[in-house]
């Protein structure tokens, strides 16, 4: 098959859809990779370090799209990159598409095969192309958080661990998951005061366990959460479900009862944000501010991070690439039910339930479709 890797284009992305590593896998099982010149500088990768492991460079975007037939990207694609797509192209990334209307549109429009990583599942149930960069948003949110808590960037001035004799910050996560949890672990090591909120009782008490009792576990109602939200410090958002919006489980209203200069970090801000009051951000302009309380809603947070970053990701999604390229899109999808929970458009229509509902589609199922 012949693959294509283009320059990933959103703001401050710095990321690539295939380390070299990767690349020289494809291209040893016989496969043609298409690189876009200069698509790996960003993670420390130069053309050349593709050109000797058997990809081709090409000189733009448009090159590489013309020349390929699976795209491998890492965010989801912009509208000049949705305007490229064919319905002779599969597309593999990550897509975000329910609060995303524009990208539903251009995705539809294109007839492009469309399977999204955020949705792709592993025998657990897990989530496993999502999973190593919720592990970095998770650490990364409590360097921004630390940071955006000084007095200089207009927090509260305090330090998130504290020092002898003056407490620590107090920290609210919302939600156990993968995020959730490395937050957590950074947190604690950085010596905050910590509550993890949840609804699932069985996680909770695996939460407490795996801790041992050095953070505090609370199962999530509007209530306990609004209560918490009062004397945090610092509140990071870290909820999922898969393919869909976000819910807002902080409104604009409770804002007013927080801690002037308390800070909100919402991971969650790709699948739309779970604040009332998140909208996205750039790692150029991070922070604003709603009311006295400091909102970092940035998109794309490993991408500040993009090689250690870049290396997790295709650890992770090399398997289903050369699956896909062995097999071709739908077979492949056919042959693997996990990457089935992945396909997200097809042939101008949404083929992901949850992703149908919450952007007022029908959901149409391929008519090829046998998993």
């Amino acid at each position: 098959m012949r693959i294509g890797v283009p320059t990933e284009i959103k703001k401050q992305e710095s990321r690539v859809g295939l380390t070299p590593e990767s690349v020289g896998e494809l291209t040893r099982a016989g496969h043609d990779v298409n690189v876009q010149s200069g698509a790996g500088l960003g993670s420390g990768f130069p053309d050349d370090a593709y050109t000797l492991v058997g990809a081709k460079i090409l000189p733009d975007a448009d090159a590489v799209f013309a020349a390929s037939e699976l795209i491998v990207k890492v965010k989801e694609p912009q509208p000049e990159e949705t305007a490229r797509l064919t319905p002779a192209h599969t597309l593999f990334t990550y897509l975000h598409l329910a609060p995303d209307p524009v990208q539903a549109a251009g995705l539809m429009k294109s007839g492009c095969l469309a399977i999204a990583y955020e949705t792709v599942t592993d025998d657990e149930g897990g989530l496993p192309l999502l999973r190593p960069m919720s592990q970095v948003a998770g650490r990364m949110s409590m360097q921004v958080a630390a940071w955006a808590l000084m007095r200089t960037t207009r927090g509260r001035g305090i330090l998130l661990g504290g020092v002898p004799g003056v407490a620590p910050s107090k920290v609210v996560i919302i939600g156990g998951g993968v995020s959730g949890t490395h937050a957590a672990e950074i947190a604690v090591g950085m010596r905050a005061d910590v509550t993890i909120f949840d609804r699932n009782n069985n996680r909770l008490a695996e939460l407490d366990e795996q801790f041992r009792g050095s953070v505090k576990t609370m199962y999530s109602t509007a209530h306990s959460l609004a209560e918490a939200v009062k004397d945090a410090d610092l509140v990071i958002g870290a909820v999922l479900i898969p393919g869909a919006s976000a819910p807002k489980l902080i409104s604009r209203a409770q804002l007013s009862t927080m801690k002037p200069g308390a800070v909100l970090v919402d991971i969650a801000i790709d699948q739309g944000g779970c604040f009332e009051t998140s909208h996205a951000t750039t790692h150029e302009d991070p922070i604003y501010d709603v009311d006295g309380i400091l909102h970092y809603c940035v998109a794309n947070m490993p991408g500040a991070v993009p090689r250690t970053s870049t290396y997790a990701l295709t650890n992770a999604t090399l398997p289903f690439v050369m699956q896909i390229a062995n097999l071709g899109g739908r077979a492949a999808i056919n042959a693997n039910p996990h990457l089935a929970h992945g396909l997200t458009v097809d042939a101008g229509k949404i083929a992901h339930e949850a992703v149908a509902r919450d952007l007022g589609e029908p959901y149409v199922r391929p008519d090829w479709l046998t998993v």
